[in-house]
């Protein structure tokens, strides 16, 4: 069996996880060709292997663009549906429709890519724009197609997703929380979509945890790029109030992206230079080292979808903070596994904080039960284990559902 594993943008080291997925399909006797319509800029030691074997959009040459252009006239009727969804029904803005079409002709220009490779199957990962290529280049090579759905992808940019549910074969999500909201507002069959947990390496053994003092500095670490999405500006602002209650502390953010200018005057027009430090992007190594040495890990996101860096914190038995949004709850269980504030309230996330900061001496318990919750949830071995045999099953359902139709 060969498929192409579609993304937006591949490899990134922030999405560690499609690259385990590829190698784990490999590992089952799939061949897998990673494609990517973006190209990512330099690449680390560990991302140059990918990184090299990818199949970017981008070389689509002016023959090939030439070809697509045809292919678009002559496979008019298979793309039919498609064009009638974006230029007649739904309330997309007209931007949207426009991009939506401009998906479509890099659909078929994808399509074009892989026409002779022997692809029987396209897997995408994520419902953005990725996701109406592959769906697009699927109807035109006859094949199907399947998607990882996230956070943001389901949650806050759903564009087109109604069209996309109903024309893949099947969907992976990696909360229950994302499934009842498929389930509820798109009303997609039961079996259509399944739960496939994340997860973490779980080898790694947790350092020894000093005794804290009472007047003792709290060591925060928050680790996400530098988006609106993550609202590392919320966390500032806590900090902010943090500093008004005098509770001693300092917070680290690591992480790089678009927004961290903004969050560096934020920062200094708060006068928080001193408590808070934006470290840039780390490296793994880098970002366990500060593991080790912080007392609590904190996450302000307004969307997620279970998030790697909470796995990683606890699988490391350190003490974390969240909202209690999306499939976040079913990862942290608040004061038995961790803690959770209500989404959007300073204030109730400085109190959970300044509770903490005098409680750490008495956090051993909680601390190895969410440990050894994500032992037994979220273990990245097992829980890519169960995304293949799932993925397989799904495979091989289609293979005979194509038998049958022959036949």
């Amino acid at each position: 069996m060969r498929i192409a594993y579609l993304a937006n943008l591949f490899p990134t080291p922030v999405e560690p996880y499609v690259v385990a997925e590829i190698e784990a399909l490999r590992g089952h006797g799939i061949s897998v060709i990673p494609c990517s319509i973006r190209r990512a800029g330099a690449l680390g030691p560990d991302l140059q292997a990918p990184g090299g074997e990818t199949l970017y959009m981008r070389k689509a040459g002016p023959r090939l663009s030439l070809s697509a252009l045809w292919c678009c006239v002559r496979e008019l009727p298979k793309l039919h549906p498609f064009l009638s969804r974006v230029l007649i029904r739904g309330g997309e803005s007209p931007g949207r429709r426009l991009r939506a079409l401009a998906h479509t002709y890099l659909g078929v220009c994808f399509a074009g890519l892989l026409k002779n490779r022997g692809v029987q199957h396209i897997h995408v990962h994520h419902g953005y724009f990725a996701s109406w290529i592959a769906m697009v280049a699927a109807r035109i090579l006859g094949i199907r197609f399947s998607m990882t759905l996230h956070g943001s992808d389901l949650l806050l940019h759903p564009t087109y997703l109604d069209l996309k549910l109903k024309e893949c074969s099947f969907c992976v999500t990696v909360s229950e929380f994302n499934r009842n909201v498929l389930l509820r507002r798109y009303a997609c069959p039961s079996n259509k979509v399944a739960v496939q947990r994340m997860g973490v390496c779980c080898a790694k053994t947790p350092s020894p945890r000093a005794r804290q003092a009472p007047d003792r500095i709290l060591k925060m670490l928050a680790v996400g790029r530098l988006h609106a999405v993550k609202n590392h500006a919320f966390l500032i602002r806590g900090c902010r109030l943090l500093k008004d209650r005098e509770v001693p502390f300092r917070c680290e953010i690591a992480g790089e992206g678009d927004e961290r200018r903004s969050l560096e005057r934020l920062i200094h027009s708060l006068s928080l230079d001193g408590e808070v430090t934006l470290l840039g992007h780390l490296s793994p190594e880098q970002v366990d080292a500060r593991y080790a040495d912080t007392d609590l890990v904190v996450l302000t996101s307004r969307s997620e979808g279970i998030p790697l860096v909470l796995m990683e914190a606890m699988a490391l038995a350190k003490p974390v903070l969240a909202p209690a949004i999306t499939g976040i709850p079913e990862l942290v269980s608040d004061g038995k596994t961790g803690f959770l504030y209500r989404e959007g309230s300073l204030l109730d996330f400085a109190d959970c904080v300044e509770r903490i900061a005098t409680s750490l001496p008495m956090l051993e318990p909680l601390c190895r039960a969410a440990r050894q919750h994500v032992l037994q949830h979220f273990d990245r071995d097992k829980n890519l284990q169960a995304f293949c045999d799932f993925f397989i099953a799904n495979l091989a359902k289609e293979r005979n559902q194509e038998c049958q139709t022959c036949a």
